[in-house]
């Protein structure tokens, strides 16, 4: 039975993986997140996808699922953040990628590709840093990232993406407006 409230305004689907559980907050479906920015479903796989700000030296991107825990604030990443070393992984959902702020720092989360105008393009996770402007795509077959690489080297400040119901995307920069990629 689903969880309701007495003005019927919200409610909790009672396959939620937190439903029922002692001490849990029923409307969690999955936790361990430390800045989620921006979060999206790929529209052919149902996959939903998030870009996760980290605190000091990684940036993650999580294809996230029912129930998991994300990792945070044990790891940063695919690394040990509390303890900084030899930390329990167990149980844990790591990113499905990451980068470095070596000259980035800030992960702004984007939109898988399924638009015509660039075939070459569908089925690519397209992301990018706040701070470099630096575009980057990456494709998973579901288990695995099979491939990572930059798409441009822009100077905007990436705030988010947007995307059309053609599946065009859109990047949208804090100063600077709202640029179609093509």
């Amino acid at each position: 039975m689903e969880s309701v409230s007495e003005d019927k305004s919200y409610a909790i689907p009672p396959d939620n993986p937190s439903v029922g559980i002692d001490g849990a907050r029923e409307e969690i479906w999955a936790y361990g997140f430390r800045k989620p920015w921006r979060f999206s479903f790929d529209v052919e796989t149902g996959f939903l996808w998030a870009a996760d700000v980290g605190q000091n030296r990684w940036e993650e991107i999580d294809v996230v699922e029912k129930g998991l825990n994300y990792d945070w604030n044990i790891m940063e990443g695919r690394h040990c953040f509390s303890p900084a070393t030899e930390c329990d992984t167990t149980g844990l959902a790591l990113p499905v990628a990451e980068y470095a702020r070596a000259e980035d720092c800030s992960i702004t989360g984007g939109y898988v590709y399924q638009g015509d105008d660039m075939p070459w393009l569908v089925g690519t996770y397209v992301y990018s840093d706040f701070c470099s402007g630096r575009i980057w795509g990456l494709r998973n077959n579901g288990d695995s990232v099979t491939e990572q690489a930059l798409l441009l080297d822009s100077d905007l400040s990436i705030t988010s993406f947007g995307q059309d119901l053609h599946g065009t995307l859109y990047v949208l920069s804090r100063d600077d407006g709202i640029y179609l990629v093509a």
